[in-house]
């Protein structure tokens, strides 16, 4: 593709081959694969950077404190869009995104490099925080570059399919992070992997920055950003223009709350909660939750690029609203399928021999190092061990706590007998492998999760793209993007932990995600418009909505 070519007078629609677009397309779904993998990898592998970086005598607490990271990476995004986004509506999409790629490698190839606490100390934690900022930093510009690439190098009526392959590719991030956890793990001794070997994923972004690099370096630039270069077009301050273009505030709104809160709770909750719902209440071995997840995850890949290509055929709105109103519908049936098949007997032992935990100032703190009183550190030992209870709170002002399995009253003033007694009651804490209709059943829970976020987010890179005027599309799109991605999304790990602990209940933690889609169902359902075609089509540029 020569810069001649890319360049069209103004007004006219440069179409690329189809060898052009096959290019763009692999090269920029590459990269946004490395970069996700890159950022995803952490999530994958939350439990041992647990124990490595963030080591605490309070289980839960070392769990909340490694979601924490992890959801400062994604609080960062939203900074890294605003730069990116200035970057590239300034400089070039082409550029931008080179940079956010290397700074991603770079960052994520560190972290499998930080000695662990028990070398250094809280150096170790805060090292660690510092590099998912920088990851965040360049996962705010990765996107968007990425997405508007590919938008604007295709031609109306293909770009919800060719854009989709964008979005399958931050699946396929997710799904490369666990083949090679698995791979690794197959391949090395328990006592390797625990030591130093879960260090090899991180160091391998080394070689998928080197890739991605050469790939990208192939391209040219957008057709659009060459086409607004050569006329004097390009924005002056982009982040300004974002929000004082007309109507560009309310666009603003709907892809922020409307579509990128509402997208990305979906699918974190698909991939990240039930990788954890499996292996944590559900006591499903490591290795056979990962390897669930992993192939549900890629085989919903497709409905990711059948819901793009739909779009183009009966327009972006329908299947993003149809994804919001099937989630509310199902979210919670099919994780209790899941839980009713992940684990029968555990699930059998809470339903025959019920928890109920009765005393003064009861309460827990999933945040203390350690519990004030003796309910809290009961009701502590009981969240570790996954197990549903119910807190019945009792008169008097002292530190008192009884607790009763099935009816039957048990020693609680000393936790570490809880289990015990669970366990002559009938609970089994033991990591299991369901049989081979439970694995079917978990699968097409899981499938049915991947769908729903298939039909949210698969056409969401055209529409984005659609939406916002190109002289400030980078910018435009990034921003709310990133915020409603960032904040939404990242920080649901966290909250739902949260509300679990606090709960005791394992499926408590689903309201938070129910209630974000609900908020985006009905801002896109009545506020959302089509695109309608022509108004800024130039040179393989998107069209503007009437929104």
């Amino acid at each position: 593709m020569t810069d001649a070519a890319a360049v069209a007078d103004h007004g006219a629609v440069y179409q690329p081959t189809q060898k052009d677009i096959r290019m763009v397309i692999a090269a920029s779904s590459a990269g946004t694969v490395f970069e996700w993998y890159d950022f995803f990898i952490y999530g994958t592998l939350a439990a041992i950077i647990g124990k490595a970086f963030f080591p605490s005598d309070n289980a839960t607490l070392e769990t909340l404190l490694v979601w924490a990271g992890f959801a400062v990476g994604f609080g960062f995004r939203p900074l890294g869009a605003v730069l990116f986004g200035f970057l590239g509506d300034r400089l070039g999409r082409k550029y931008t995104f080179l940079v956010t790629v290397t700074l991603m490698g770079i960052a994520t190839a560190g972290v499998g490099m930080i000695p662990s606490a028990a070398t250094i100390g809280v150096a170790a934690p805060i090292i660690v925080i510092l590099l998912r900022i920088l990851q965040g930093l360049a996962l705010g510009g990765e996107y968007g570059g990425a997405a508007i690439y590919v938008a604007e190098h295709s031609p109306p009526g293909k770009r919800g399919f060719y854009t989709s392959f964008i979005q399958a590719s931050v699946v396929g991030g997710f799904v490369l992070s666990l083949i090679v956890v698995l791979g690794c793990k197959a391949l090395m001794p328990d006592a390797v992997w625990e030591s130093w070997g879960w260090r090899v994923p991180f160091l391998l972004s080394l070689i998928l920055l080197g890739i991605s690099l050469w790939m990208r370096l192939k391209l040219s630039e957008s057709p659009v950003f060459q086409a607004m270069k050569q006329e004097g077009e390009l924005a002056r301050n982009p982040l300004k223009e974002s929000f004082t273009y007309p109507g560009n505030p309310r666009r603003i709104f709907i892809a922020l709350f409307g579509i990128a809160a509402g997208l990305t709770v979906i699918w974190y909750t698909a991939m990240f909660s039930g990788l954890s719902f499996l292996k944590g209440p559900m006591k499903v071995e490591e290795t056979a939750a990962e390897i669930i997840v992993g192939c549900a995850a890629a085989v919903g890949m497709g409905f990711f690029i059948w819901a793009g290509r739909l779009s183009d055929r009966i327009g972006r709105k329908k299947p993003i609203v149809w994804g919001y109103g099937a989630t509310l519908l199902l979210l919670f049936p099919l994780f209790w399928w899941m839980g009713s098949v992940g684990n029968p007997a555990l699930a059998a032992a809470a339903e025959r021999a019920p928890v109920v935990v009765s005393g003064s100032q009861c309460s827990f703190d999933p945040f203390a190092q350690s519990q004030a009183t003796a309910c809290g550190r009961t009701l502590g030992e009981l969240t570790k061990l996954g197990v549903p209870y119910t807190v019945v709170e009792t008169p008097g002002g002292f530190d008192s706590v009884t607790v009763r399995i099935g009816g039957r009253e048990v020693a609680g003033e000393d936790p570490a007998l809880l289990r015990p007694a669970l366990e002559a009651m009938g609970y089994d804490f033991a990591k299991q492998v369901p049989g081979a209709g439970g694995i079917a059943i978990i699968f097409l829970a899981l499938l049915g999760l991947s769908a729903l976020s298939g039909f949210t987010y698969g056409p969401v890179a055209a529409l984005l793209s659609e939406m916002f005027p190109p002289h400030v599309r980078y910018s435009s799109l990034s921003i709310p993007y990133h915020i409603g991605t960032g904040y939404f999304g990242g920080f649901l790990p966290l909250i739902a932990s949260f509300i679990i602990a606090k709960t005791g209940n394992a499926y408590a933690g689903l309201w938070y995600t129910w209630g974000v889609v609900l908020a985006a169902f009905l801002i896109t359902a009545f506020m959302l418009r089509d695109p309608v075609e022509g108004k800024w089509d130039r040179a393989g540029g998107a069209a503007a909505p009437t929104s």
